[in-house]
């Protein structure tokens, strides 16, 4: 597979348009007649043999390749008033970083996601429900919310669930670009285009993939491995007819949310029963990685590696060791790279204070075991040498 840059013609740049949007009256002219119109230097960046190429964005902008492909920005903690000691849902992912003793010169600081990207995927219908306090607070199940300004909400709350949107659009190129790549962060995966829900805001595995797709040209075909322990309903609900995308998804069959649609996108579906340990759960992962690269190899992978598996998870109902976890992200990777797949992990739910410091130490483990490196497998990678259609 090989992924480059799509040129612009060498042509001037022009665009179509009617002599009546123009303000042309001529009696040789109809209505309907189509006229060549030159555009201004901003247009052009956006024309493109004949069609309209995606909008501008800060989120593919290239990064120095000095900084390991991890993903992070302070702006993704909520700390407004003690909300984040309300929900066990807001984590601290600054302690991941802290643990990994990185420092934020040798990492990505993240952009936040504006409107034309979240656009992408969202309907305005959606995006304008998420200026109404009350319409967040159910989303985020933080109940005082309903009592804010929707403008504290919008800067303390959605803020930094945009910027870790961005993140993870950010790491999508940066996957195809290294060959790996990790947000410390992300993970919506109960929203959807149109609905959030379960602390969802924004569906950034959607967005991560629909801006690969449209972006970067030979990057036709993504396979969403989903390890959290609820189902993911909400990328499945937007991929639900699209045969680009294949999902695997491995859940505990009795929580939230029991999407009975949504599962009808699910092309590898493993449901858990309560209280499912190492053994049993490596064995599957394992197995049905393989299975599903085998049954088609995608050209890049968007891994949610939520970590609510954990034993003692308030939400997750399963008893997997921290070890275990730690094993299971190397089953991961490990496969990933001798399918020679580029990989995208978001970090998604987990919420025990251990979470952070098991985050990282698999991390670390991927890093000893060579499954993770600054420069790893560029050069390894089928689309090594990537260029994007956009580089503004």
């Amino acid at each position: 597979m090989s992924a480059h840059l799509a040129s612009p013609g060498q042509s001037v740049p022009w665009k179509y348009a009617t002599p009546a949007s123009e303000g042309i009256s001529s009696g040789s002219l109809k209505p309907y007649d189509v006229l060549p119109v030159f555009c201004d230097q901003e247009e052009e960046k956006r024309v493109s043999h004949g069609g309209t190429m995606p909008h501008l964005t800060e989120l593919y902008k290239d990064v120095p390749s000095t900084c390991w492909p991890i993903v992070y920005s302070s702006a993704y903690n909520i700390t407004f008033m003690g909300l984040e000691k309300l929900h066990h849902l807001i984590q601290e992912m600054g302690k991941v970083i802290n643990f990994l003793k990185v420092t934020d010169e040798s990492i990505v600081t993240c952009k936040e996601a504006t409107e034309e990207d979240l656009s992408v995927v969202h309907t305005r219908r959606y995006l304008n429900k998420l200026k109404w306090s009350y319409v967040v607070a159910t989303i985020t199940e933080i109940p005082p919310l309903f009592l804010l300004p929707n403008f504290l909400v919008q800067r303390n709350v959605l803020k930094p669930l945009r910027t870790q949107t961005g993140g993870t659009i950010m790491a999508g190129k940066l996957a195809l670009e290294r060959g790996w790549a990790i947000n410390i962060g992300g993970g919506f995966h109960h929203c959807s285009s149109e609905k959030g829900g379960g602390f969802c805001a924004y569906a950034d595995i959607t967005l991560a993939i629909k801006f690969m797709f449209e972006r970067v040209e030979g990057v036709t075909k993504a396979t969403i491995i989903d390890l959290d322990a609820h189902q993911g309903n909400g990328h499945e609900r937007d991929f639900l007819d699209d045969s680009r995308v294949y999902i695997m998804d491995v859940y505990n069959r009795y929580i939230y949310p029991g999407d009975t649609m949504a599962k009808k996108a699910i092309k590898r579906k493993i449901e858990l029963d309560w209280g499912t340990e190492d053994k049993e759960y490596l064995e599957k992962v394992e197995k049905h990685v393989r299975g599903a690269l085998n049954e088609k190899k995608p050209d890049v992978i968007v891994y949610n590696a939520g970590t609510d598996i954990l034993d003692g998870d308030p939400l997750g109902g399963l008893s997997i060791s921290p070890q275990g976890i730690i094993k299971r992200d190397e089953i991961v990777f490990s496969i990933a790279k001798s399918y020679h797949v580029p990989i995208l992990m978001v970090t998604s739910g987990g919420y025990q204070k251990r979470t952070a410091r098991i985050i990282a130490d698999s991390i670390l483990n991927l890093h000893n075991l060579g499954l993770i490196d600054k420069t790893l497998a560029t050069r390894e990678m089928d689309n090594a040498n990537i260029e994007l259609m956009i580089k503004s």
